[in-house]
């Protein structure tokens, strides 16, 4: 009886970071090698395991405070979608790159954030890949926000980008810019999924 009450009580703990970027990655080749593949499919996977608002929010800066809630929410919601194409067109034009192997190294959590280092060893070349985390606090699920790839941030990216495009053209200008290149993407990955079938 005492058995079956742990396992339901661990089962219902949520995963550390290093179990959940290990998760993810499973589920991600899985994905990728199901027949029925696609870049839909894989931006779903991508909602359950990334904060798109966290990363928008942390790209913003102190501009975040400036805006009010709507433009807070549109943000990030322009962003998912934007990052949402992004990341699914990028995975199924790599899924034929030679099988790459991952190695995970060791989960840092410090309070309510954390940070998971791996390498990505793909055919001769080793990337370095780290996970940034974050949870709201002590019990919550661990939760996607910041992405380093040899070095190059997704915040930092974002932040450098916002930066120039609300200097230049205001919120407004910036939230157009992220729209045009969000159906960009996803124009783009129709096109690819019609001429896969």
């Amino acid at each position: 009886m005492f058995a079956a009450i742990a396992a339901v009580v661990l089962a219902a703990a949520p995963q550390s970071p290093l179990e959940l970027v290990k998760s993810i990655d499973a589920e991600v080749q899985k994905e990728l090698k199901a027949p029925d593949a696609s870049t839909e499919k894989l931006a779903a996977r991508a909602d359950e395991f990334l904060d798109f608002a966290e990363l928008a929010k942390r790209a913003m800066g102190e501009e975040w405070k400036k805006l009010n809630k709507k433009q807070q929410d549109e943000l990030g919601s322009t962003m998912k979608g934007l990052l949402r194409a992004s990341y699914a067109q990028k995975a199924v034009k790599d899924q034929g790159g030679g099988g790459a192997k991952v190695e995970y190294g060791a989960e840092k959590i410090t309070g309510n954030e954390a940070v998971v280092n791996t390498s990505l060893l793909v055919k001769k070349d080793t990337f370095q890949v780290t996970y940034k985390l974050f949870r709201a606090d002590e019990k919550g699920a661990w939760r996607i926000y910041d992405v380093v790839n040899d070095e190059v941030s997704l915040v930092s990216t974002y932040a450098d980008e916002f930066k120039k495009q609300l200097a230049k053209k205001g919120f407004d200008g910036l939230l157009e810019t992220l729209k045009k290149r969000q159906a960009s993407l996803e124009k783009q990955n129709a096109s690819d999924v019609a001429q896969k079938n």
